[in-house]
Order: structure tokens, then C-alpha cells, then sequence
């Protein structure tokens, strides 16, 4: 046997319960603008087992505090009706160069007076979550996408309104 010390782990894997500090700003509601392209995969599986995944952008996502997630969805996306169904949902995405997966408890945000979206509006709380990276090379994005000019500032507006939906609800609970 030799004494000499293990190789290094090629795959870095770091288990959380709260959000880390690039995720909280990345969730935080603010300056949409800059950070549209970012794209998350938010994973459920429906009543015959099949895994139904919406995108989400950060006009969907808002972080309260350091362990829930809001998110706003389209009432009639397959995997809405999967999570209102069981309460569970996977959140996967890349940030500061690592890729998440989160495991999340859903549960329903009331309406808030005013909001004629149609969307509905989820609350979320970190069941479990780990990070992946690799050591010899860089996650520089997951799925990313680009607005088109023409409707660009009406999806931000969309977003704005969403985010402060999603803040409101979130404060109220």
C-alpha cells in the first residue's frame, strides 16, 4: 500500500440549504435587463411518471430570503399542473460557473388584488441542493436564450410586474 495521498476529485460537489450569495443576487428582482438570457429548467413529473420541464428567465424568479424561491408560471404549462399536483419541483441551472440542482417544496401564493395576469404564483422552499463542478474546466452557461428587439421591453415590463407580484405575495405570507 502506498502512502501517498489520494488524487484529487475531478467532480466538486457542495451540498446547501440556503442560497448562495451569486444566487441570491441572480434571484433578487433587480436589474432584469442585464441578466435576461439566463435560463433555469425547472424539472416535475406528471401523473404517468413522465418528467415535464418549463424554462424559466429571472422576470420568474424571486428569492425573499436565503431559503425560498417564488416562481411565476403559465397556468396552462404541463408541468404547472404537475407540480400543483404533488408539491415538488427540481430547479436546475448554471451559476458562477457551477451547476445547480434543487430539490423544492411548492406550495400556492395567493392572488394579489390587481393582478390580471392569469399566471399562477409559487412558493418554494430548498428541500435539498448541491452544486457540480469539475476542476479542469469552466460552466459558462446552461440554456440561454436572447430577447428579440421588437417586444424586448414589453416582456421586461412583463417581468417587472411579475417580480413585484412576486414580492408583494411573498411579503404578505
Amino acid at each position: 500500500m502506498s502512502d501517498s495521498p489520494a488524487p484529487p476529485r475531478p467532480l466538486e460537489q457542495n451540498v446547501f440549504d440556503e442560497w448562495p450569495d451569486a444566487v441570491r443576487a441572480l434571484f433578487d428582482g433587480s436589474s432584469l435587463a442585464s441578466k435576461t438570457g439566463f435560463t433555469a429548467s425547472l424539472l416535475s413529473v406528471d401523473t404517468n411518471g413522465h418528467v415535464r420541464t418549463s424554462l424559466l428567465g429571472v422576470g420568474e424568479l424571486y428569492a425573499p430570503d436565503s431559503r425560498t424561491l417564488c416562481i411565476a408560471l403559465w397556468p396552462q404549462a404541463r408541468a404547472t399542473r404537475a407540480i400543483e399536483r404533488n408539491g415538488r419541483a427540481t430547479l436546475t441551472f448554471v451559476c458562477d460557473e457551477a451547476f445547480y440542482q434543487v430539490q423544492l417544496r411548492v406550495a400556492p401564493l395567493p392572488c394579489v388584488e390587481g393582478d390580471d395576469s392569469g399566471l399562477v404564483y409559487l412558493i418554494c422552499s430548498i428541500d435539498s441542493a448541491e452544486t457540480q463542478s469539475v476542476r479542469y474546466a469552466r460552466l459558462t452557461s446552461g440554456i440561454t436564450f436572447e430577447l428579440e428587439e421588437e417586444g424586448k421591453e414589453a416582456v421586461l415590463d412583463r417581468w417587472k410586474r411579475q417580480i413585484e407580484h412576486l414580492k408583494r405575495t411573498a411579503a404578505s405570507r
